[in-house]
Order: structure tokens, then sequence, then C-alpha cells
């Protein structure tokens, strides 16, 4: 049985996915606001996160960045009944896995829901123990700790920064698209923001490169994408 967890203060939509997520696969806890949320993932474990974006006393985005700053792993779909662009990049780069806008019918949630408990999963027996450290000059990468130092300074890296660099830094030489880039860290869920891979690669490069004109870890394949340096 996966446990959910459900961030939402509109009644109605709370009681309709009570009636379809509490079965025999899933057990549902609902909270109306975010300092409730914030108690309960505090004591509890959950293999997913349903989180309505506005709430009567935490922006949803602030709660997805609190989570994050905790936990890497477990997938967050954002509820919201707003369809902005802007919305939709700044969950992404705050770390949401799914996006869904109200209304929405509740088979497409239902089977949104399964894919990333089930992306979760694989990601959970694919990489169990891919630990230990990246060196490479003077770029240290501590993938247990999930911190990584340049030239004996410790950098300040988002989630999604250090996934991205953890991920191109493992496969050294390897020209990944930004399409690929995309689906690998942030899933299939935000097709068609690649442009948001260039601002976090643009931010890294600020953190990591001595100069900037001249990339010495994470180098662009013009007209295809990035890699890191062999």
């Amino acid at each position: 049985m996966k446990n959910i967890l459900l961030i939402e203060d509109d009644l109605e939509i709370t009681k309709l996915l009570n009636l379809h997520l509490n079965t025999q696969l899933y057990n549902l806890t609902s909270c109306i606001n975010g300092s409730e949320a914030i108690n309960k993932a505090t004591v509890n474990h959950y293999d997913l996160i349903i989180l309505d974006i506005t709430l009567p006393d935490i922006n949803g985005m602030e709660l997805c960045k609190k989570f994050r700053e905790k936990d890497q792993r477990t997938p967050i779909m954002m509820l919201t009944c707003r369809n902005e662009e802007t919305d939709k990049v700044l969950a992404l780069e705050l770390g949401a896995d799914d996006y869904v806008t109200k209304p929405f019918g509740i088979l497409e949630l239902m089977a949104r829901t399964k894919a990333l408990l089930r992306r979760a999963n694989q990601d959970h027996a694919e990489k169990p123990e891919q630990n230990g450290c990246i060196i490479y000059k003077d770029l240290v990468i501590d993938t247990d700790k999930r911190k990584a130092s340049v030239r004996g300074e410790r950098m300040e890296l988002t989630n999604k920064e250090f996934d991205l660099l953890v991920l191109l830094s493992k496969n050294p030489g390897k020209t990944f698209s930004r399409h690929e880039l995309l689906e690998l860290i942030w899933g299939v869920a935000f097709s068609g923001y690649e442009h948001t891979i260039t601002s976090h690669v643009n931010r890294l490069r600020i953190k990591i490169e001595s100069n900037l004109q001249h990339p010495e870890y994470i180098l662009t394949a013009w007209g295809t994408g990035y890699r890191f340096s062999e």
C-alpha cells in the first residue's frame, strides 16, 4: 500500500480524491493547510504528495520548496487552477514532478498518480546505491551527502541543479539533448519547457566555471545540448 499526502483546502476535491485514492492500493491522508502538512510530513513517510498551490496559510510553491529541502525523492504533484507558463516553470524549478490543472478528469489524475509512483519505484530499483564521490579537476561531488565543492569552496545548489550536475558528470563526454535532460531530471510532465535546461546550465556554470567564456566542466554541444568534459 502506498501512502499519499493530499494538501487541498477545497472540500469537494478532497472528497473526490478520498473516494478514489483510499483503496486497497493507496492510503490517502488529507489536510487543508500547509502548517498541518509540514507536521504530518515530519513524522510520517509518504510515497507521493499532491499539493494545491493556493492554500490559506502557505503558498503551495513555497511548501514545495520546503519539502524538497528535506526530501529529494518523494514525487510531488502540483494541483492548481492556474495554467500560466510561468507557474509551470516555477513549479519545475522548485522540484515538482507533475502539474495538473483544475478542473481535471479523475481518470487522468489516477493515471498520473500511478505513473509517478511507478517511476519512483523504478528510480529506486535502478539506482539503489549509486553513491560515492565524483572528482574531476577542482570539482568534488559527494552524492551521499548531496553536496559539491569547487576549488575548495562548497557550492549552494538547488536540488535540480545538483541532479543535473550528477547526471552529466557520471557520463563524461556523452552529449544529452535539452529534451533528454528535461525528461531524465524532471520527467515527461514538463515536456516543452526545454529552455529551463538552458537556465539551469547557465546557473551551474556561474557557480562552477572560473572562466565562463571557456568552460572546462559543462560544455555545449552546439545545436544539440550539453556534455561533461572528458
